[in-house]
């Protein structure tokens, strides 16, 4: 990998990933641990290996050259809105810009698919803060809980208006 950010985030390659890559399971493993270890059980809503196969989700590994570099993944809540999961870089690639050109993606897709509004859930704590900066520089709001979310004290909720494509 590069150490200019810009050739990284110009050399991404976001696919959809089947999970069967030792690389794409090992990264996913991290993040859930990580949100296990970050958040108490009663507020963590990070999906293991095997909520990810569920039919109504679609993982994206993002990869420069040969290097797993970032992930997420949309959940089809309805058939106008989806919720954004499993958002992570990989440890030594953060401040590249892998997540924005990860979320572009899941936004690109997200109106591909006619999704009228994306929405996701992440942490209060200030463990969180950069997702929530990220979030809202890529215009998401702040709203309630969505879905089957409650209000909880150790969750921040984002959306995203699509128009019509």
């Amino acid at each position: 990998m590069t150490d200019n950010p810009t050739a990284a985030v110009d050399q991404l390659r976001v696919v959809a990933d089947d999970l069967a890559g030792a690389e794409i399971r090992t990264l996913l493993a991290a993040h859930h641990a990580e949100m296990a270890d970050t958040t108490p059980a009663c507020s963590m809503h990070a999906l293991d290996l095997t909520a990810l196969r569920d039919p109504a989700v679609t993982v994206w590994s993002a990869w420069s050259g040969d290097d797993l570099v970032g992930c997420g993944a949309l959940k089809e809540l309805d058939a106008e809105h989806a919720e954004i999961k499993s958002m992570r870089t990989a440890d030594g690639h953060t401040g590249r810009g892998v997540a924005a050109a990860v979320l572009a993606h899941l936004v690109a897709v997200g109106r591909e698919r006619g999704y009228r509004r994306l929405s996701l859930e992440t942490g209060a704590e200030d463990f969180f803060a950069p997702a929530r900066r990220l979030y809202l520089r890529h215009g998401f709001a702040e709203c309630g809980p969505f879905g089957s979310y409650s209000i909880d004290p150790l969750s921040r909720f984002f959306t995203l208006r699509l128009d019509p494509s």
